[in-house]
């Protein structure tokens, strides 16, 4: 992580008329944030450059005044006061940074004016329909006109009419009415995503945004420019008016598509989610997410969705369901694989099961290729939970041949999958047919067609808990709609298995098992659910140095300190 900056590379601005100490160089408007005073803006955004397009964040701007000759302060004789020279024009925030004496003013007459102007050029061609547009509710120039407008419109001639429902790629539906060219889209294009695709054409009011010619806005982080537009002119089509967004109820949760451990929000209403997008946190994901990741929440009401407990093919009670996994479990032989993409929590049930079971759990590995930004090539959102928990010692690999060795030589009867599809993993019908298979899981497929008994388990949206990402850092995600009505949450099932093969009492709750973890565990000594912070908390490096990591490529997102062996 950066270290805290030297008191050589501190400055003090003053911001209508408070005192500020800010590191050199910090931007006007992230300085006046801390302040909480805001500085209107369009085309400023914190992760990318400046282009200064809008004009919106003009305010005042001066530097105290100097005498010629000794180059030393002036001070008012009437206040005693440092005198300050005001430069006579609104300069643009935003391509200012600060430095010492600078004096800033943002609620003088003449900003307000500049205000005022700015938005009512922005306003000429703009259709005034907040009504109908997708935006409503979330639109910085609705928020901006209400606040800074001037409540009425001098313009009395017919508006550019501009193009409607372009299609700019396969997810990202373009309304160029709508459009203010502030060059978010473009700027995220080209400096984060490294796809230079879109740019403007045409000068003046008839200025329209598009790709350039051959070219589609296809990336796997397309639907980011949709996140930053200020208006309503670049649009999820997946979304796009669907829901009014004051309808729908937010919930933390994290990207299960990787190991990168992306913060995310779930939006949600009535038991039904409609869209996920990225929760800000610049030690993991900044403010972005995959496209890819963003349709997870279908899953929730996939066809193939698992939703009642069967034996044998045969629906049945989750009661007789646990029964009958408790009667094979006590049969003996048995063997158990985890999964990456269980929670710390449900990974420290599954290891309770294994060792009760006097076993050592495996786990399949998934890995593709890596983008370099937030698709990590360990495609499992947890493993490193699983070496925290201890469920496993070593990384796991990705086909299960000891396992099918195991059932060739008749030293396995039952397999307890969770969440795991074994013929993927790499056990053939011929095997899976040799062994009781007692499934714990989301999603039908080849494993829970053939299991003696199947208990369908909760997705991540329904239930919570923590997974610890590549960095080592420990995230909470949080339960946003509720499951299916005959699905158990995960940690009951677990806990119920692990209690019957132990003969003893197990937590099935986050609190209680919080408190065993914190107690056998010297990475999660003193954690606790309830005390993972928002955006996370890095795992003592002390603790976890030795473990492995599962990928060795570079990532865009990385802490500045990393053990050694997570650079090996």
């Amino acid at each position: 992580m950066s270290s805290a900056p030297k008191p050589a590379d501190l400055v003090t601005v003053n911001i209508d008329g408070q005192d500020l100490v800010v590191p050199k160089g910090t931007n006007v408007i992230e300085a006046a944030k801390q302040l909480g005073i805001e500085i209107p803006h369009y085309c400023y955004h914190p992760k990318l450059t400046v282009v200064g397009n809008c004009r919106m964040c003009l305010v005042e701007m001066g530097l105290p005044a100097l005498d010629p000759s000794s180059r030393q302060p002036l001070v008012d004789a009437t206040t005693g006061q440092a005198k300050v020279n005001w430069m006579p024009r609104a300069q643009i925030g935003c391509a200012t940074n600060a430095m010492a004496g600078l004096h800033i003013r943002t609620n003088t007459p003449l900003v307000k004016e500049c205000r005022e102007g700015v938005t009512e050029f922005l306003l000429i061609n703009h259709p005034l329909d907040c009504p109908i547009c997708d935006q409503a509710g979330e639109c910085k120039l609705q928020e901006h006109s209400t606040e800074h407008g001037r409540g009425y419109s001098r313009f009395v001639e017919n508006k550019n009419v501009k193009p409607k429902r372009t299609q700019l790629g396969p997810r990202v539906t373009l309304d160029d009415e709508r459009c203010i060219l502030c060059s978010r889209c473009i700027r995220f294009s080209k400096e984060i995503a490294k796809d230079d695709v879109l740019g403007f054409v045409d000068r003046g009011s008839y200025s329209t945004l598009t790709c350039y010619p051959g070219k589609k806005l296809a990336n796997n982080y397309s639907l980011c420019t949709v996140d930053i537009c200020p208006v309503g002119a670049l649009t999820s089509t997946d979304f796009r008016f669907k829901m009014r967004v004051w309808f729908l109820k937010q919930t933390p949760s994290i990207d299960t598509e990787s190991s990168t451990g992306t913060n995310t929000e779930v939006w949600s209403r009535e038991g039904v989610i409609y869209r996920l997008t990225p929760r800000t946190n610049d030690a993991v994901n900044d403010s972005w997410m995959t496209d890819s990741a963003r349709v997870l929440y279908q899953q929730v009401r996939a066809e193939d969705r698992l939703l009642a407990p069967t034996i044998g093919g045969v629906a049945a009670t989750n009661d007789l369901a646990i029964k009958a996994a408790v009667d094979l479990l006590a049969a003996g032989s048995v063997a158990v694989v985890g999964s990456g993409r269980s929670s710390v929590e449900e990974q420290f049930l599954t290891r309770q099961l294994a060792d009760a079971l006097k076993v050592s759990a495996a786990l399949v590995s998934r890995v593709g290729e890596g983008d370099g930004i937030l698709l990590s090539a360990d495609r499992n959102p947890n493993v490193r939970g699983a070496l925290v928990t201890g469920l496993i010692s070593a990384l796991p690999e990705q086909k299960l041949t000891s396992l099918a060795a195991a059932i060739d030589a008749g030293k396995v009867q039952t397999v307890v999958a969770i969440n795991e599809d074994l013929v993927a993993a790499g056990l053939t019908a011929a095997q899976l047919a040799k062994v009781a298979v007692i499934y714990l899981g989301t999603h039908r497929h080849a494993t829970s067609d053939s299991a003696r008994v199947v208990l369908p388990t909760l997705t991540v949206f329904e239930k919570s808990g923590s997974f610890v990402n590549q960095q080592f850092r420990l995230q909470r995600f949080a339960k946003a709609v509720p499951g299916p009505q005959d699905v158990a949450d995960d940690l009951v099932t677990l806990a119920q298995l692990a209690s019957a093969a132990s003969k003893t009492a197990v937590p099935c709750d986050l609190a209680g098992i919080w408190a065993a973890l914190a107690a056998e565990s010297a990475v999660l000594a003193g954690q606790s659910y309830a005390k993972i912070p928002a955006l996370g908390v890095s795992l003592d490096g002390a603790a976890w140095a030795g473990l492995p990591f599962v990928e060795s490529e570079c990532l865009h997102f990385k802490p500045a300190a990393l053990p050694a062996a997570a650079n090996a």
